[in-house]
């Protein structure tokens, strides 16, 4: 079978591209630096324009409101930014991310520091999708704490990447099209109309 390469681009979701080896190739080789062994990528459509889209993404303090596991991201520098996660058991973990490429209004890629409690790199990018607006995909690689026990027990938790990306990515949309993140948390007011 040839290689995808040798074909026209597939941007399927790679759990359902036809030579998943080639299309993990690829999107490892197009422009995720080599921080661990597990691969996940996810994408959706946004009615919202790109430039806008990858100038929210791109401020990175922002994201901490719709990345469920994320306590805080800091702004170290222009390239640089401090990223505190939960992980199972109560625990976080932490790394420096920097970003590895960026084209303005169109793809950010990043890769982990060294000593990163979660090696890890990826690219998010913004493609026009004409009148409905941008597909947004994220392709994260990273090297789970404990290997593959860890990734389990990550699982169990609900806190393995490949899980809140897609959660992450649902948040996003839901933002960028309406304003606010959905919640099944009840707000003040009603708790006061159910007297709680």
């Amino acid at each position: 079978m040839p290689d995808s390469a040798d074909r026209p681009y597939d941007d399927a979701p790679l759990s359902t591209a036809k030579d998943t080896d080639a299309a993990v190739r690829i999107a490892t080789h197009e422009a995720i630096a080599d921080r661990g062994d597990s691969l996940t990528a996810c994408a959706t459509t946004i009615n919202r324009p790109a430039g806008e889209l990858f100038a929210w993404w791109r401020d990175f303090p922002n994201l901490a409101s719709v990345m469920e596991n994320v306590e805080r991201i800091d702004r170290i520098d222009a390239t640089r930014s401090h990223w505190v996660v939960k992980a199972p058991g109560g625990t976080t973990v932490e790394w420096d991310a920097i970003v590895t490429e960026e084209e303005e209004g169109r793809l950010i890629a990043w890769a982990s520091a060294e000593g990163a409690d979660v090696a890890n790199s990826g690219r998010i990018t913004f493609r026009d999708a004409g009148a409905r607006g941008t597909v947004v995909t994220a392709t994260i690689l990273y090297d789970p704490p404990a290997g593959v026990i860890g990734k389990l027990v990550a699982k169990l938790f609900q806190r393995e990447p490949n899980i809140q990306l897609r959660r992450d990515l649902a948040r996003f949309k839901q933002l960028m099209e309406t304003g606010e993140v959905a919640t099944n948390a009840m707000n003040p007011k009603q708790f006061e109309e159910q007297g709680a």
